[in-house]
């Protein structure tokens, strides 16, 4: 099964340097010309259907890129990672390498714990794989939830750095699960 991995293009510009988590934000002008290129660059690939984030930039993503060519379902479960206390707030308040250590598990100021996120993630692939299995999938989700699923999908180490490198808007990477 081949799954395609997209992280959503660049939100507003008021939101573009904090901390959105659960927070509803647009793309901007460049997000959907970013999309726009994306959709070029991917037009002779084949999807049989694309699955999504509930949260707007996800779902203006997807409907840009494939929606006028491939099946889209919001699927709860590629939500962005809950910020907790750190929504709407500067990232050089949130310690990241504290939130990203498995073993920690920290979930303090109410975010969302790594291993709620790992299992819900599993979850959303062992489904993928029970009912989808020889079908070409496309994510359009968030930095976050795309991230765990590379290091599910690859079988990273849980005591390694799962903060990985910068996911860019409009990442997009191909992998076989």
């Amino acid at each position: 099964m081949k799954i395609t991995l997209v992280r959503h293009a660049e939100v507003m510009f008021e939101d573009r340097d904090k901390i959105n988590g659960f927070k509803n934000v647009k793309l901007s002008k460049k997000g959907v010309l970013d999309c726009l290129r994306l959709k070029d660059e991917i037009k002779d690939n084949h999807y049989d259907i694309c699955f999504m984030s509930p949260l707007a930039r996800c779902v203006e993503t997807a409907i840009i890129i494939v929606g006028d060519r491939v099946l889209t379902k919001v699927d709860d479960r590629l939500i962005e990672r809950d910020m907790g206390n750190y929504t709407g707030k500067e990232y050089s308040l949130y310690n990241s390498s504290k939130y990203w250590d498995y073993k920690e598990n920290c979930s303090l100021e109410g975010v969302e714990p790594i291993k709620d996120m790992f299992k819900r993630c599993e979850e959303f692939l062992n489904d993928l794989k029970r009912d989808y299995k020889d079908q070409d999938i496309i994510i359009v989700s968030h930095e976050a939830i795309i991230r765990v699923l590379y290091c599910i999908i690859n079988i990273i180490s849980l005591d390694s750095d799962l903060k990985l490198e910068k996911i860019p808007n409009c990442y997009i990477k191909e992998l076989q699960l």
